[in-house]
């Protein structure tokens, strides 16, 4: 039982991840201290996505429901969570790397709309 726990707890802190780094943008808006660690998340996911690897996360969680007696699952954590919802015909290349490009083009355009939202609240400065 504690293995099922701990491989939920997981499974958990994984998906806030994967949430920080799509919308965590939206979190930096209010608290600019979340700006360095959000990229950082936001940089880990993206090469993630472009590059095919597994999150040292999914493993975990697999090799805990398996010491918990559970059967574990094949591929990652997006394949196994998300796109068994969205993608009933299984995670390809391409819709992996549209994930990554998804995440980042979201990113950059909350970003481009703090800066200017930045920029536009100091106003003019006009030097006399």
């Amino acid at each position: 039982m504690t293995y099922h726990l701990l491989a939920i707890v997981v499974l958990i802190l994984h998906a806030a991840f994967v949430a920080f780094v799509v919308f965590g943008a939206l979190l930096v808006a209010r608290w600019r201290k979340l700006l360095w660690v959000h990229l950082l998340a936001v940089s880990w996911g993206v090469l993630v996505e472009f590059a095919g690897i597994i999150c040292p996360l999914t493993p975990l969680e697999v090799d805990l429901r398996r010491l918990g007696g559970e059967a574990g699952y094949a591929g990652g954590f997006i394949d196994h969570y998300v796109t068994a919802l969205l993608y009933p015909t299984g995670l390809t290349r391409n819709i992996q790397i549209g994930l990554g490009l998804a995440a980042l083009l979201l990113n950059v355009l909350i970003y481009a709309w703090l800066f200017a939202r930045r920029r536009s609240s100091a106003g003019p400065h006009i030097i006399s």
